[in-house]
């Protein structure tokens, strides 16, 4: 009640207090804003009406004249500003010189009328109250305005200067008119706690029934080491006397340890002392940490059953743990070794101090354990690595009478408590069983890998450290343990089989080795998935005229389908390429394949679709020493120029394959001899963690870096880029440029004349001859007339003749029309159509390519 009063009487207070300080406040502001008003309505209006305001607006300078009068007022009347304006609003006064000049900031209209004006506003010096007086002629016309005010800040100033004495008043008041009362409350409270009489006795006889009927003895003792006070379960637990209370503890009775620690009052937490036959867990505190009388208190709880019960349950829950284990760390991936180490990792030393796994060579290669074939100790892990055990990968055939036989032969797991007394496992290598009991192995546990009803190998769990031997409990753990590992090893194990099919399906379908041609100098790289085979592929395709095709895909995904794609696009290249066509055109018919590919493949709910193929095509001339390049939906190449710049050229990317629809471009690139030019697919560059942008950065510090050989290239690119794990096939193709120079190629223009065919007859003898290629003089004569004489007739006003001396001798004809000649069977009456049927007798190769310019009829001759 006492409480109740004191807090009425402070809220009273404090309101009353409170009110009078917001009137006082809201009168003062209200009053000075009144007060701001009249003054500035006042020193506007005298200002205005002041000799010589008038005759200074008409003056040519009006500031000149009126600003130095209108500082003058503003310091004298107290007010922040006296600004003079015209009609239109200029300013010609202000105390900041640098406002005059401006737009008055405010509402003239009024005043221009012939009004006074009061208003508050939002000036260039901040809020403020502010009076605007027009300055009038004789006759009545406004010729400018007089604004003076004051701002917010300097008219609530008296309030707030109020403000502290109001609020120190009031501060001083509550304190008095509380006082009294905060002093008769507190002694009260202190005594009572807050309660009365009728609380007082119930509390206690409350207290008084629960500390007798709690499970926990409760002793209280005093400063003096006097027990003051315990409970019906503490005299249980200890067997204490009747007259206990009060009695020093040290005359009670108990163990001199349990007596010295309650005498000396220090804090214990689960502290276990031995009591006759029981075990006691001691919590101790102190009584005086908050202001309480000194002693201490005391719990005693019987913890005898609680601890062989947790013994059990801590087991328990061990077990468990090793299970959990199991089930996330066995398996992490799709390698039989690795889970078979991870199940030895996993159970040393927290189930046995040494493990062995032991699978058939089939297993690890991915097939299925049939008939008696090997184990090969695959895992091994231990407390230390000098057990004399069979190390890893050696093979191992056990004798019938070993524990390990036994296991594979019946499926069943075998126990053998003691190792020294079995003879059926000595017997598999007397020598090494001796050296393995005199290391102190005396327990093994042999457990079937099975996964269904395949038996993939044998589990062998070792003791040495722990003198107790395996029992049937530790025996059931562990096959737990080893059906939990085998679907893992099971699941490797076909994984293993799977990949193993889709690496052999992917290396056929990927080049054995690059042709031999004089145009570049190659190196490669493939690098296929960790997590499995997919679609890169890429080609080196010699063509017609000593040049040379080169080609990077790439089919997203991995797997089986994704190779088999991969070698369907691969083929389509190989054949488009022999229509000998521009990078563009063979794109877009690869284009169109692809979508004929996902339109038969679409009613096919197996079967998925060739969504996200990218190509990268490019032929390079090494007589021109040019070359044109188009991509799909691939990366750009790289090119390292002879001084070893690296840049990565302008090639339109083009829709991936599939698409439809968009055309396809082609770049034309000069290549001096030297350069080399860099092909890959986008598992070099790009990454889950990485933009593609970070890696062709990356991709060209280590190009710069990068030797001067393709193969150093080649190296070098993957030991900067190459990561541990990759996650996507990595195809990588590095190609030098070489150049066919004056000396192996020979260029003739031919007239448009029949006659001419002998001079380039002649002139091609002259050439063989200088290169010493004589033998071929006559055949390539006979090729040349038809192929000239053709162009001559057939092929438009302009023909011109190349000779290139190569791994072949290589006769071009080009001329300016588009018709293709074809092979054909001459009649024997007909006059002709016996040329073409010459030249491939004579030639080794013959075809047709088109140029923006018409076409060229080219033959190739093998050089002696």
């Amino acid at each position: 009640m006492a409480g109740q009063v004191f807090v009425m009487n402070v809220v009273i207070v404090l309101l009353l207090v409170v009110a009078a300080a917001v009137a006082l406040v809201l009168q003062v502001r209200h009053d000075s804003t009144v007060e701001a008003r009249n003054r500035s309505v006042s020193v506007a209006a005298t200002f205005a009406n002041s000799p010589g305001v008038r005759e200074a607006l008409r003056a040519p300078d009006p500031s000149a004249v009126l600003q130095p009068r209108a500082e003058a007022v503003r310091k004298a009347t107290g007010v922040d500003f006296v600004v003079v304006t015209n009609p239109e609003g200029i300013r010609y006064t202000h105390p900041k010189p640098d406002r005059i000049g401006k737009k008055f900031v405010g509402n003239i209209e009024p005043a221009l009328a012939g009004e006074t004006v009061t208003e508050e506003i939002e000036g260039t010096i901040g809020p403020l109250v502010q009076a605007i007086v027009p300055v009038e002629d004789p006759d009545g016309r406004v010729v400018g305005t007089v604004s003076a005010g004051i701002t917010t800040e300097n008219v609530g100033g008296v309030a707030d200067r109020q403000l502290p004495l109001v609020l120190i008043a009031a501060a001083v008041g509550l304190a008095l008119a509380t006082g009294g009362t905060a002093l008769v409350s507190r002694r009260l409270m202190r005594q009572t706690h807050g309660l009365g009489p009728h609380e007082m006795t119930r509390m206690y006889e409350h207290h008084d029934a629960v500390l007798h009927s709690v499970r926990e003895g409760v002793l209280i003792v005093g400063a003096e080491g006097r027990l003051l006070l315990s409970n019906d379960e503490a005299r249980r637990l200890l067997d204490l006397p009747a007259d206990a209370e009060g009695r020093p503890v040290g005359a009670l009775g108990l163990p001199s340890d349990l007596a010295e620690l309650l005498a000396s009052g220090q804090t214990a937490t689960d502290e276990v002392h031995l009591v006759k036959d029981r075990l006691l867990a001691i919590n101790q505190r102190p009584t005086d940490v908050r202001g309480g009388p000194a002693g201490s208190v005391a719990t005693l709880r019987d913890s005898t059953e609680l601890r062989a019960l947790s013994g059990r349950a801590e087991t328990a829950r061990e077990r468990l743990d090793i299970l959990y284990a199991a089930g996330v760390g066995i398996g992490t991936s799709l390698d039989v070794t690795r889970t078979a180490q991870e199940l030895g990792e996993l159970a040393v030393p927290r189930f046995a101090d040494y493990v062995s796994v032991d699978l058939f060579d089939t297993v690890l290669a991915g097939g299925q354990p049939g008939g008696v074939t090997p184990l090969r100790r695959t895992a091994l892990s231990g407390i230390t690595g000098e057990v004399p055990l069979y190390p890893v990968g050696h093979q191992i055939r056990y004798v019938d009478s070993s524990p390990q036989a036994r296991t594979l032969r019946t499926g069943r797991a075998v126990l053998e408590p003691r190792l020294g007394e079995a003879p059926g496992w000595q017997a598999q290598d007397h020598e090494r069983s001796a050296q393995v009991v005199e290391y102190g192995v005396h327990s093994l546990i042999t457990v079937p890998l099975r996964a269904g009803t395949l038996v993939l190998g044998v589990v062998c769990f070792w003791r040495s450290v722990k003198p107790e031997p395996f029992d049937e409990d530790e025996l059931a753990l562990a096959e737990e343990l080893v059906a939990r590992a085998a679907v893992s090893i099971d699941n490797a194990r076909r994984y293993t089989r799977e990949h193993s099919m889709a690496v052999t399906l992917q290396r056929s379908l990927l080049p054995r080795r690059l042709p031999d041609q004089n145009a570049l100098d190659v190196a490669y790289r493939y690098l296929p998935a960790q997590a499995g085979v997919g679609g890169d592929w890429f080609d080196v395709l010699p063509l017609s005229g000593a040049r040379v095709a080169l080609v990077v895909g790439d089919v997203v995904g991995h797997g089986l389908h994704a190779a088999a794609t991969m070698g369907r696009l691969r083929t389509a290249v190989h054949n488009f390429t022999a229509l000998d066509l521009p990078p563009d055109e063979l794109l877009g018919l690869l284009d169109e394949l692809v979508g004929r590919i996902d339109q038969d493949e679409a009613a096919d709910d197996s079967t998925a679709p060739v969504t996200g193929a990218t190509c990268l095509y490019a032929i390079y001339d090494p007589v021109a020493g040019s070359c044109v390049i188009a991509r799909a939906g691939h990366p750009p190449p790289a090119l390292i120029r002879p001084d070893g710049t690296v840049e990565f050229p302008e090639v339109p990317a083009g829709p991936p394959l599939g698409l439809g629809g968009l055309p396809f471009e082609t770049t034309e690139l000069r290549l001096a001899e030297g350069s080399r030019l860099v092909l890959y697919t986008d598992g070099l560059v790009e990454d889950r963690e990485h933009d593609i942008d970070v890696g062709l950065e990356e991709l060209r510090r280590a190009l710069e870096a990068a030797g001067e050989t393709p193969e150093e290239t080649c190296r070098t690119v993957l030991d900067a880029r190459l990561p541990d794990r990759p996650g996507d096939d990595i195809a990588l193709l590095v190609a030098r440029t070489r150049t066919l120079g004056p000396d192996q190629v020979a260029e003739w223009d031919v007239p448009n004349d029949p006659a001419a065919v002998a001079q380039v007859r002649s002139q091609v003898t002259r050439r063989l001859d200088e290169w010493g290629l004589d033998e071929l003089a006559f055949t390539t004569e006979l090729i040349l007339s038809e192929l000239v004489t053709n162009a001559i007739r057939y092929g438009g006003e302009t023909v011109h003749v190349r000779v290139v001396r190569d791994r072949s001798l290589i006769c071009e004809v080009f001329d300016s029309s588009s018709t293709s000649p074809h092979l054909r069977y001459a009649a024997m009456t007909d006059e002709g159509g016996r040329g073409l049927f010459l030249v491939a007798q004579l030639a080794e190769r013959w075809g047709t390519r088109y140029t923006p310019a018409g076409k060229v009829i080219w033959a190739e001759q093998p050089v002696p």
